[in-house]
């Protein structure tokens, strides 16, 4: 290339460079708006950015571009609107009431969680926790997912009405539990360090347990959560290769109830009503609600890991001030 070409395409990079540096912590610039403090009611032109370590609280917000939370960094959305998808770094946090997220949300390796209270967003992805060190959450409640829920890590519980319009797929997560919710699609859980809870749910498609270190439980009289009222099973339900128990209580299965390979063998109350029958081991079915009612809360112990981290971030957010969006 010659010289002059050389010098010229130098100066335009150098130009380039310096004008996004300027640009990017602008409150109205065209490339991204740095949040850090609190905002209101407007909207904001272009993608959003939450620093490294950072905390941005927003109410009532609009964001017209997509959205990425820095390592370390809190984003808190009430009553927003997200057009873009929502990407959070490890040790990342969101929490989001009363929005809707058009895209989707992913949660990078070691992130801390996203908490969804009467939300709707996209596709939801937990990514595994791989050699991090922080357990991820993904807590959500009467909120619509317009897509399909898939988590490597962490604990995931989907509760309170709660609607998944397609399949809910985890591996490797500290626990999957689904209270009151509706699931169109399919159902996997595996390898889950301390089992799964279903309760009160529907579930349209396939559903498949293997592989569960802490146990499964579908319905009252489990040892794992408490739990009133079992579920609906559109097709066929699998629950192979568990250890810590496995009880199948008060629900009502479309298709054929699998339960090979588990340690102990399953407990299948006969109030079930299971059109196709049932293969593989039983045992007899028991009443385990004196040693459900003596263990822990899953559902509260989580709430409270939500809360906390949400209450500092806000707090964080109010102490740095306007965004200035």
């Amino acid at each position: 290339m010659p010289r002059r070409s050389v010098a010229k395409l130098a100066t335009v990079t150098a130009v380039v460079a310096a004008s996004v540096l300027a640009v990017a912590p602008s409150a109205h610039a065209d490339l991204v708006t740095y949040c850090i403090g609190t905002g209101g009611a407007v909207t904001v032109p272009n993608d959003l950015y939450v620093p490294a370590g950072e905390s941005c609280a927003l109410t009532g917000t609009t964001i017209t571009g997509n959205v990425s939370v820095a390592a370390g960094g809190n984003l808190v959305v009430t009553g927003g609107t997200v057009s873009g998808e929502v990407r959070v770094a490890a040790n990342g946090y969101l929490d989001a009431s009363d929005t809707a997220i058009a895209g989707q949300v992913v949660l990078a390796a070691g992130g801390y969680g996203v908490f969804l209270r009467d939300a709707r967003t996209g596709n939801v992805t937990v990514r595994p926790k791989g050699t991090t060190t922080i357990d991820s959450f993904l807590f959500v409640e009467q909120s619509t997912i317009a897509g399909t829920v898939n988590a490597g890590a962490g604990e995931v519980r989907l509760d309170r009405g709660t609607q998944v319009e397609r399949n809910v797929s985890t591996t490797g997560t500290y626990y999957t539990d689904v209270h009151d919710s509706f699931v169109d699609g399919t159902l996997s859980v595996l390898n889950s360090a301390t089992g799964s809870v279903v309760c009160g749910s529907a579930v349209r498609g396939l559903t498949t347990f293997a592989g569960n270190l802490g146990g499964v439980q579908l319905g009252p009289n489990g040892t794992l959560d408490s739990c009133a009222s079992g579920g609906y099973w559109g097709r066929d339900v699998s629950i192979t290769s568990t250890t810590g128990g496995v009880t199948v209580d008060d629900n009502i299965i479309d298709g054929r109830l699998t339960v090979t390979s588990n340690d102990p063998a399953a407990q299948v109350a006969a109030n079930n009503r299971i059109r196709g029958g049932v293969t593989g081991d039983q045992a007899a079915a028991t009443t385990n609600q004196a040693a459900r009612l003596a263990g822990p809360d899953r559902d509260d112990a989580g709430d409270q890991r939500a809360e906390a981290r949400r209450t500092s971030a806000v707090q964080e957010a109010v102490a740095a001030g306007d965004a200035r969006l």
